[in-house]
């Protein structure tokens, strides 16, 4: 007999359109059977009834990195063993789960062997959409320059399974084929420079527009799609005209890449987080001066693209791209700043709950929103996140979430 659970909301925020007062969701097992004015609901003498000041579906975080990392500097992984990596990385799925992300999409780390243990049930996590390695050209973002190209590749093998530098488009289409390998749910390339690199400009164009071809192409027959670290425009547009289903970061986004984007039904996650919490803290966390030169040069061109975006009406996903341990469990802190940059509260929940799905292609549950026949991933917040959406970001006010219908919390 299948489990139920009732919840009754004095507000009940679906993800996609207008909150209800007095709202109930149903749960049966693992989906929603009912999610609207508690009027309307249907009788359910057997159910479990929680009541809750706001009920609203789980949320997504769709760039994250499960890196294991306790310094600002990718550099660490050099040094530290991928076994404590990993133990690190599961604390901080377990971590994510409990402040209300019930689903992660993860673009470079060690992502593929933890939706394994929580798919298994050896590890009580969000559900993981992982990239495994992140796809790199010779020199390019994710390339550690400081080491020999052969350390490089024995260095990625070691920690996610894979190697991730690839050049050529025959290269590239093998390299994707092993993160297929590993179980990527998602493909991750990186097509321009960035920050935490030491060499590369985050303007320059990464990969070849027949190299970014053959990945999204390599990736669709698997039913993938390709996510996109993009701060220049020369790499945005490039890896839209490719066909990639995201732009990571889009920092110098103009009218014409937006254009494209709208044109393209590309999806945006613009990672604020990271570039604030790096202006910020960085340097005390350990950032190299290198990258820190780097983010300050970026950071109002991000924010002046993330406006433009917004004001245009480009579909956006939450993401913040933490790589450091100690700051997971902060990532709903990207809504406030989302606010702060265009977006209405329920614009901002909408990018964390019903647009998340979009961020992973044919690979998608039905998720993100409460509705029949949705997955029962759902969360119950003390406060009104329309009013005030900084409330999603106090772990205090995180009081319930449901996993597949289970009780994960509290």
């Amino acid at each position: 007999m299948a489990s139920i659970t009732r919840i009754e909301a004095d507000l009940l925020v679906p993800g996609r359109g207008d909150p209800v007062r007095n709202g109930t969701v149903v749960l049966e097992s693992d989906t929603i059977t009912y999610a609207g004015p508690t009027e309307g609901a249907p009788e359910t003498p057997d159910a479990d009834v929680v009541q809750v000041p706001t009920v609203m579906p789980g949320m997504w975080e769709t760039h994250a990195h499960f890196l294991g990392l306790q310094t600002a500097n990718i550099e660490a992984l050099t040094t530290m063993p991928p076994h404590l990596g990993v133990l690190r990385a599961a604390r901080s799925a377990e971590r994510l789960l409990r402040r209300g992300f019930t689903s992660v999409r993860e673009v470079g780390g060690y992502g593929t062997f933890l939706a394994r243990a929580v798919e298994e049930g050896t590890l009580d996590g969000p559900t993981i959409y992982a990239a495994g390695a992140f796809l790199s050209q010779t020199g390019g973002h994710a390339d550690i320059h400081a080491l020999g190209e052969h350390h490089v590749r024995d260095l990625f093998e070691r920690h996610f399974g894979a190697a991730g530098l690839c050049d050529g488009p025959d290269d590239c289409r093998r390299q994707v084929r092993r993160q297929l390998r590993l179980g990527a749910k998602v493909i991750k390339v990186c097509a321009s420079g960035g920050v935490m690199s030491q060499i590369d400009h985050p303007i320059h164009q990464q990969f070849s527009r027949a190299e970014l071809a053959a990945i999204v192409e390599e990736a669709a027959r698997a039913d993938r799609v390709v996510a996109a670290h993009c701060h220049g425009k020369p790499g945005i547009m490039a890896a839209l005209e490719a066909g990639v289903r995201t732009i990571e970061h889009g920092t110098y986004l103009d009218a014409e890449a937006v254009e494209l984007m709208l044109e393209t039904g590309a999806v945006l996650v613009g990672t604020r987080f990271i570039v604030e919490y790096l202006l910020e803290t960085g340097r005390a966390r350990g950032m190299p001066s290198y990258a820190h030169e780097k983010i300050t040069a970026i950071a109002d061109r991000h924010a002046e693209a993330l406006r433009l975006a917004i004001e245009a009406g480009v579909p956006m996903a939450l993401g913040t791209d933490i790589f450091v341990v100690d700051e997971v469990g902060r990532n709903a802190e990207e809504l406030r700043l989302l606010t702060e940059l265009g977006m209405t509260p329920l614009q901002a929940i909408e990018a964390a709950t019903a647009n998340g799905p979009l961020t992973v292609g044919p690979q998608a549950p039905q998720s993100g929103i409460l509705a029949a026949g949705h997955v029962a991933d759902v969360i119950a917040v003390a406060g009104d996140p329309v009013a005030d959406v900084s409330v999603l970001a106090d772990p205090e006010r995180i009081i319930h979430v449901w996993k597949n219908g289970r009780l994960v919390t509290p």
